[in-house]
């Protein structure tokens, strides 16, 4: 049963009212990540909860909760008190002057009603307490905005003990999930399609005209993941391939697939030089977030030799490197670059080694568009895959240097910022 104790949770006090953040306040009294959602969501899924521990977790944060919409109701009700009886203030916000009387109602800042769609219900326990800590994790940032747009030192007290409670109640939520030991991704009975629930679709696909380039990352690559090309994109590659093999096209331009495996050593020996420059541009990177770019890009450079090899394997040809002049004097410039910039500020050194990176990726851009051109052009379409592959890998790390690049160009504007945050870090 519930039992109402006459006092709030958190006592609270108001210096100077201002009815357009009380306004602000009610999106946390009848809003959509506010207190009376929370309150509903936990204490209904409390209900519905056969597990007697975790039952008693969601009905304690519930009836905590209903405190917090007593709380902020307070708070809201003596921010809005001026709307009573002043006529500015009520013309501010007649909603709430003149059907609310200048009190709270069941509505958010904008005069939307209360709705039950707010809440996350499923029955499912582990899929529940996901909803919950994300919850907390939205409200969390709403006292936070509030707290940023309000000027009264009482109000602000209050304001920090709510935020300070819903990070509370995320870490209750966080650990009760643990205490489960269900995998992470076992949701409900039914297993998921073994190999498609590892399948990342490219859906949002970009090279040459179709727009910018991919980006890859722990949520699409490593692990069990496959990178699959949009479902969409391989429908026009296969209706493509179809009428190809219906058509009796003219044969390739004799030599064609001599200059392929030319241009596949030529690049073989490229990737082969960049393995031995890119840790050294690595410990010449003063940044970390450059660091690591040269780190991740030197593991995208072994798969790509590997790739390279496989397609010579595919091609019967033997996987043989011949000298590349081109990345040779890349690569001799690049060192020295990096001994010029020993004696660089950070900024500007690192700005000197993206630029000379940048270069080698420009190089090896334009080697794989060929190979690549090629091999489509000869119909080896598996040998054309794994190339557009690595070319996608060289587009995405181009871009990603000029992130870093802008990123560099913004501390170098801001010397004393660099300090004083090199200062902190020591």
């Amino acid at each position: 049963m519930y039992h109402h104790v006459k006092k709030l949770m958190f006592t609270v006090r108001v210096d100077e009212p201002d009815p357009r953040f009380g306004n602000m306040l009610l999106e946390q009294f009848g809003g959509a990540n506010g207190e009376l959602a929370a309150a509903m969501q936990y204490s209904i899924q409390g209900l519905n909860c056969d597990d007697p521990e975790r039952k008693d977790l969601l009905m304690d944060i519930g009836t905590e909760e209903l405190s917090h919409l007593e709380v902020v109701g307070t708070l809201a009700r003596l921010h809005l008190a001026p709307m009573k009886f002043d006529r500015d203030a009520a013309e501010a916000d007649p909603l709430i002057a003149i059907a609310g009387g200048g009190g709270v109602n069941l509505f958010n800042s904008q005069g939307n009603a209360w709705t039950a769609d707010y809440l996350k219900i499923t029955g499912e326990l582990d899929v529940d307490l996901r909803s919950n800590i994300a919850a907390e994790a939205r409200a969390k940032i709403v006292y936070e905005r509030l707290i940023n747009f309000c000027d009264d030192a009482g109000t602000k007290d209050a304001l920090q003990f709510l935020m300070t409670r819903e990070i509370t109640h995320m870490k209750a939520f966080a650990a009760a999930l643990e205490s489960m030991s269900k995998p992470a991704f076992t949701i409900g009975r039914l297993a998921p399609t073994p190999g498609l629930v590892n399948q990342f679709f490219n859906d949002s696909t970009g090279s040459g005209d179709r727009g910018e380039i991919d980006t890859r990352g722990p949520w699409n690559e490593g692990g069990d993941w496959e990178f699959m090309k949009s479902p969409a994109i391989q429908a026009d590659v296969d209706t493509l391939t179809e009428a190809s093999v219906e058509s009796s096209p003219a044969e390739a331009v004799e030599g064609l697939q001599e200059l392929l495996v030319d241009e596949l050593r030529d690049i073989l020996h490229a990737e082969k030089q960049l393995t031995k420059a890119l840790p050294l541009m690595a410990e010449a990177a003063r940044f970390d977030q450059l660091r690591e770019l040269f780190e991740q890009h030197l593991v995208e450079t072994e798969a790509q030799i590997e790739r390279i090899n496989e397609c010579f394997s595919l091609l019967g040809e033997t996987a043989r490197a011949k000298p590349c002049k081109g990345m040779m004097g890349l690569v001799e410039e690049g060192q020295e670059v990096m001994t010029k910039g020993e004696k660089k500020e950070d900024a500007a050194a690192d700005l000197a080694l993206i630029g000379a990176a940048q270069r080698v990726e420009h190089y090896e851009i334009s080697g794989y568009t060929t190979a690549r051109n090629l091999a489509s052009q000869l119909r080896h379409s598996a040998v054309s895959a794994l190339l557009s592959q690595s070319l996608a890998e060289e587009e995405n790390a181009d871009q990603l240097l000029n992130q870093v690049a802008r990123s560099l160009m913004s501390v170098a504007r801001m010397p004393a910022a660099v300090e004083q945050t090199t200062a902190e870090e020591a």
